[in-house]
């Protein structure tokens, strides 16, 4: 019998098996546990807006990327219903931004998570809270 926190892990490695959007923008999941999932990234070039600042979209990525695996961690196959993000400072060129997810509320079927997103001097850049639907289905076979 696997324990909850080893049923996280594999929740989670499963997911970035074939999430190509996080792995395309080098995000990486650092810690995961039942309803807590940590991401990090590094800001690259590829990243940035037309006033030299990480892209919103690329940081909402981030921060929804850390919520799927949360919300996934309990191997019940949950999708996002909303999310909504909130940005603070911008993250400019080579910071190491990372997004912390912790789940505040899951029910039989819908949950409510809360991301902040830190640079690598523990500035907060953004804060999202999402909203997660849980469909019958297992992750992990």
């Amino acid at each position: 019998m696997r324990d909850q926190r080893e049923v996280a892990q594999q929740c989670s490695e499963k997911l970035l098996q074939h999430d190509h959007a996080a792995n395309n923008l080098g995000i990486k999941i650092v810690d995961v546990s039942p309803g807590h999932a940590t991401a990090k990234m590094t800001v690259t070039e590829a990243m940035l807006n037309g006033v030299s600042f990480c892209h919103g979209g690329v940081l909402f990525t981030l921060a929804d990327t850390a919520f799927q695996h949360a919300c996934n961690t309990h191997n019940n196959v949950t999708v996002a219903a909303s999310g909504e993000i909130d940005f603070l400072r911008p993250a400019v060129l080579g910071d190491v931004i990372t997004a912390v997810c912790q789940e505040l509320k899951r029910g039989r079927k819908n949950g409510i998570y809360d991301i902040t997103i830190c640079n690598q001097k523990n500035q907060m850049i953004a804060v999202f809270r999402g909203r997660s639907f849980a469909t019958d289905k297992p992750l992990l076979d």
